[in-house]
């Protein structure tokens, strides 16, 4: 070995060193659970020069930087539309609440919309009686035939003169990044598209874990289309035979759609750096009777508020609680306050794909689901489309419906909302869709092979870095 190639080795010794040291320091200087620091500590040991890169790229959330994406700003509802729970009846509200989340509202109207072909003709309708602005956030968008029409109905607005904005997300909508040729007709008309956050545009700022998931579709800032159902043929479009994925979307009207705007305005300036002043001018006189609270989640918001209120919920259960999933990968605390909920006699059902479509997500979730079905949980294993719908019932005081998943990524990392309803009608539309779900499934785990068990035990160690 020449000098100059032991001056190398040297080097990249030293450098590797630093680096492993340096992550490690971070690991353990982060607020983090126990398992994720062994995790990511474990994965260090073993493949230092694969891993240390790829904590600096993804392991890193909530951190700050003159690049960090600032913090929402809530609108304050008028007093006569805030609404309190009584005390007794639950804390939700006042967790949120001391997490900063904004009140509960009253006057809201909600409706559940399950159906594929439904949700597809529902935005449409919401295109074509857009006369103000239409707001567009997703994860997923792609080019296909059902976009195409979607398209096609927003250029028109925009040659209206009407304000209309998408904004996507770079990796979940990577195709269309690289592919903005269809976005011309609707640029050329005055329309704007932007992405979140590009990574060729700021590679050394930009936190590519950190992925807005969030679907908020805007009409007038006055009505709302959200919930897991991203832009695609996959997850709505025409009744022409297509086989598409089981997911829900709901349908607002009321005082908490000013929360929905808040967001998107601030997602929005974080991805094209232009501030903007929000606008609440549109407001009609609410008549709904609906109780609905908007809670996001993720680097933007200073604590982990959802988090904390689906654990309280869990406890705090006192009849059901009935959760829906694509990904199910908890944390510790989560497995723990699902297991002391079924030995308190709660009715708890975990209904989530058979096998979804990610390989490594089903292997890290079946240690976590075998435990919960071998002490009597309701495990259902739904049998049709690929469900991505996420929803959770909680006893007789509310719902929950939105964009997060049960696993790390969704709950830690993720930009993400889910809207809680505390309403009898909702609960039982709810209740009426879940049972439905669970006319196509079967009940509890098979045993795995030895192989299968192995290769599922070593996923759990490093299930909270998925």
């Amino acid at each position: 070995m020449t000098a100059m190639q032991l001056l190398w080795t040297y080097l990249f010794v030293i450098v590797g060193g630093l680096l492993i040291f340096t992550a490690i320091g971070h690991i353990l200087y982060q607020k983090r659970s126990p398992t994720s620091m062994m995790s990511w500590m474990m994965a260090i040991v073993f493949l230092p020069f694969i891993t240390v890169p790829l904590y600096f790229i993804i392991g890193i959330r909530k951190r700050e930087s003159k690049h960090a994406k600032s913090y929402v700003d809530f609108h304050k509802p008028d007093s006569h539309d805030a609404y309190t729970l009584d005390g007794s009846t639950h804390t939700i509200l006042s967790i949120l609440e001391k997490n900063g989340i904004p009140p509960a509202t009253r006057g809201n109207e909600i409706e559940l919309i399950s159906s594929s072909t439904e949700a597809y003709e529902r935005m449409l309708e919401e295109i074509q009686r857009a006369k103000h602005s239409i707001d567009i956030c997703t994860y997923v968008f792609q080019f296909d035939k059902t976009m195409e029409v979607i398209l096609e109905a927003l250029t028109r607005k925009a040659k209206e003169g009407v304000k209309v904005r998408v904004l996507l997300d770079l990796v979940g909508s990577l195709g269309a990044y690289f592919n903005q040729r269809g976005f011309k007709a609707l640029r050329n008309a005055g329309g704007e598209v932007a992405f979140f956050v590009p990574i060729l545009k700021r590679p050394f700022q930009n936190y590519i874990n950190l992925r807005n998931h969030r679907k908020i579709y805007l009409f007038d800032e006055e009505r709302l289309l959200s919930g897991g159902m991203n832009l695609s043929n996959e997850y709505m479009g025409a009744d022409d035979g297509t086989k598409r994925w089981e997911d829900l979307m709901y349908a607002l009207r009321g005082p908490a759609v000013n929360d929905f705007y808040s967001i998107f305005l601030n997602d929005w300036e974080y991805a094209t750096k232009r501030s903007e002043k929000q606008d609440f001018e549109h407001k009609e006189a609410y008549s709904g009777n609906q109780i609905v609270q908007v809670v996001p989640s993720g680097p933007d918001i200073p604590k982990d508020a959802l988090y904390e209120t689906l654990l309280n919920a869990i406890y705090n259960a006192k009849e059901r609680i009935w959760i829906v999933t694509p990904y199910f990968v908890p944390d510790d605390n989560m497995v723990q306050a699902l297991v002391i909920a079924q030995h308190k006699g709660v009715d708890v059902k975990l209904i989530t794909p058979k096998e979804s479509d990610h390989l490594l997500a089903d292997l890290g979730r079946s240690p976590y689901m075998r435990e919960l079905d071998e002490i009597g949980v309701d495990v259902v294993l739904y049998e049709g489309a690929m469900l991505h719908a996420k929803a959770i019932l909680f006893d007789s005081v509310g719902g929950m419906v939105g964009s997060v998943n049960i696993d790390n990524r969704s709950l830690f990392l993720n930009y993400e909302v889910v809207t809680f309803v505390y309403s009898e009608e909702f609960m039982k539309n709810m209740e009426a869709w879940m049972k439905n779900l669970m006319k196509n499934a079967s009940r509890g785990m098979e045993k795995p092979s030895k192989f299968r068990e192995a290769v599922e035990n070593i996923m759990k160690v490093f299930a909270p870095l998925l």
